[in-house]
């Protein structure tokens, strides 16, 4: 069964009527427990504001096909050399944190709907060469669309 690290884009898409179909089938997996989910708490922090029925995507998947992480030293570092090395900006800290934590938390998949930062084929070959420098796994990163 894959892991599969989710951001909030993929919460949200589940509201958006041109990202609702991918988002809900691959919760609807998670449900089913064909895909375990996993999370972060730099997402449940993100969702603070965010309307209930986005908050509620969590908890709609089974205790048991969930995987909350923890931000962590290992990870802060990390993303800050996703951005030292230019694969991001200063900007973009929270993209690079959801980067670090599903590589260093064994995700088999990051979904996002962040084309620009994330669900980006050129983004996702920069994360891994400095993943594989680092001394990191490669990390698969891919729209709901495509899982």
């Amino acid at each position: 069964m894959k892991t599969v690290y989710v951001d909030t884009s993929v919460l949200g898409g589940c509201f958006d009527p041109e990202f609702a179909g991918a988002s809900l089938a691959l919760f609807d997996k998670f449900k089913r427990g064909q895909q375990k989910m996993m999370f972060s708490d730099a997402l449940k922090a993100e969702l603070i504001g965010a309307p209930e029925r986005v908050r509620k995507q969590l908890i709609i998947v089974p205790l048991r096909y969930r995987i909350m992480v923890k931000i962590s030293v290992k990870a802060s570092a990390l993303s800050r050399v996703y951005i030292k090395e230019g694969a991001l900006s200063n900007h973009d800290e929270m993209d690079a944190m959801h980067i670090a934590l599903a590589t260093l938390n064994c995700a088999d998949i990051l979904a996002s709907w962040n084309f620009k930062h994330m669900a980006n084929k050129d983004k996702e070959k920069l994360y891994n060469s400095i993943n594989k420098f680092m001394g990191y796994r490669s990390l698969e990163i891919r729209s709901p669309r495509e899982l």
